[in-house]
């Protein structure tokens, strides 16, 4: 048996292609199938199974697609009703490959109420355990994402769940989807894959002793939920498309310049974007996560213009914008030259920043997650974590006529941030590289 895995880091996900004798099951696969396919082809894996865990709630899943075209059997939890064809996975009730090959469906709610964990057996033997969203490494799935009002119920099945989990032997190696860089996790979630035998002895959530306190542990400080989330699940249950296979046009900045049915996002560098951008545009500067931060902040796949550097992989971002079914994008533009850019914003190190905060007239604006903040704070700063500032508008506590200094962990959401309060008149510098741990901690 060989197991591959296919890291996301964006999503903070990971899909899995098991191969046992030359049969393939696929776990969790994000929308862009060919690379899992591809990946199948090579080592002329015959793929038999897809199977869901649940119905993803941090990206549009390309399971029906990928059991389309290559006639896998798609499995998903009974209780998801998908509205697609597919086998449903009951709880205990084995589903038979060839050689030796059994897949166990272990109904895991917790994460949703659906979840199911798949363990894997070889001539009986249990194996490995795709866990999903249920137990994971060093934590376990959110049960918040469906709401507040459903979380302390979910959070319970989650307790009883996990440790269903931890009964399983020792040596069965821990495959999650979720780890670090989901919102789909409780904080703590490390990186990869584990055994249950280290999760007993490690993960905190395993320790606590009763459902109680684990929904008082995992609900003590709310995450944010990505604004996109809302329409995962939806999707996920009445069926993706596939991947769309167009060119999407470059347009000249003239033809962006002032219109109003568009949204413009600039991926470009942070020290580009701090020179100024189009009227009117988010600044998300182009990592793993751009998608996600894309989702989170401009309406729902609404028309979007890409502003970028000739020398960009602009398929990189459309491709992480299509992982979450954000498709309406119009148009890219690779140059700015002659255009009349706005809201331009100043970067500064932490000596500099720290002197800038020192003074009298100059506000602190500190745009890190509440968890984050629960750890170090810098006094008097004002709080409002980046997405609210798109969502629910700038805090009111922020004197426009005084300049802020925008601060984060290292740099990256200040600039989104950045260019947020500059469209709206401030006069902003922006810690680059270091954040606010950075500046508490910097002697004057």
């Amino acid at each position: 048996m060989e197991i591959i895995s296919f890291r996301t880091p964006g999503l903070g996900d990971q899909t899995y292609l098991l191969e046992h004798e030359g049969k393939g099951i696929l776990v969790d696969p994000q929308r862009d199938i060919d690379r899992f396919l591809g990946a199948a082809a090579e080592r002329s894996i015959n793929l038999q199974f897809v199977l869901e865990t649940h119905l993803h709630n941090d990206y549009v899943s390309g399971g029906e697609q990928a059991a389309l075209r290559t006639g896998a059997q798609l499995v998903l939890p009974a209780a998801a009703a998908a509205a697609y064809r597919h086998v449903p996975a009951f709880h205990l009730e084995d589903l038979e490959a060839e050689d030796g090959l059994t897949i166990r469906p272990i109904h895991t709610p917790g994460h949703t109420p659906e979840h199911t964990s798949y363990l894997v057996l070889i001539d009986g033997k249990e194996v490995a355990l795709f866990s999903g969203g249920s137990l994971l490494v060093g934590s376990a799935g959110r049960p918040d994402l469906l709401g507040p009002e459903r979380a302390d119920t979910l959070a319970r099945l989650q307790y009883i769940s996990i440790n269903r989990l931890a009964q399983l032997p020792g040596d069965v190696e821990l495959l999650p989807t979720h780890g670090e860089g989901s919102f789909c996790t409780a904080s703590g979630a490390g990186k990869f894959t584990s055994t249950i035998r280290d999760e007993i002895a490690a993960n905190p959530l395993l320790a606590c002793a009763t459902p109680d306190e684990l929904s008082e542990t995992m609900l003590r400080a709310p995450m944010p939920i990505p604004a996109f989330y809302k329409f995962m699940g939806p999707a996920n249950t009445l069926g993706v498309k596939p991947l769309p296979q167009r060119q999407v046009p470059r347009l000249a900045v003239a033809e962006v310049e002032g219109r109003t049915d568009v949204h413009v996002i600039d991926l470009r560098p942070r020290e580009d974007q701090a020179k100024g951008v189009l009227k009117d545009t988010v600044a998300i500067e182009m990592a793993d996560d751009f998608g996600s931060w894309a989702g989170w902040l401009v309406p729902y796949d609404e028309p979007v213009v890409l502003v970028a550097n000739p020398d960009q992989d602009v398929d990189a971002a459309i491709n992480q914008l299509a992982q979450i079914q954000f498709d309406n994008v119009v148009g890219v533009v690779t140059d700015v030259s002659g255009a009349a850019l706005h809201s331009d914003f100043e970067l500064v190190d932490v000596a500099t920043a720290r002197r800038l905060a020192e003074h009298g007239d100059m506000q602190v604006l500190d745009v890190r997650m509440p968890s984050e903040r629960a750890e170090v704070r810098y006094p008097g700063a004002v709080e409002q974590f980046v997405a609210d500032l798109f969502t629910q508008g700038v805090s009111e506590e922020l004197d426009r006529a005084k300049p802020v200094l925008v601060a984060c962990g290292s740099g990256r959401r200040a600039v989104i941030a950045a260019s947020r309060l500059t469209a709206e008149g401030f006069d902003v510098r922006v810690l680059n590289p270091g954040g606010v741990t950075d500046l508490v901690g910097q002697p004057a």
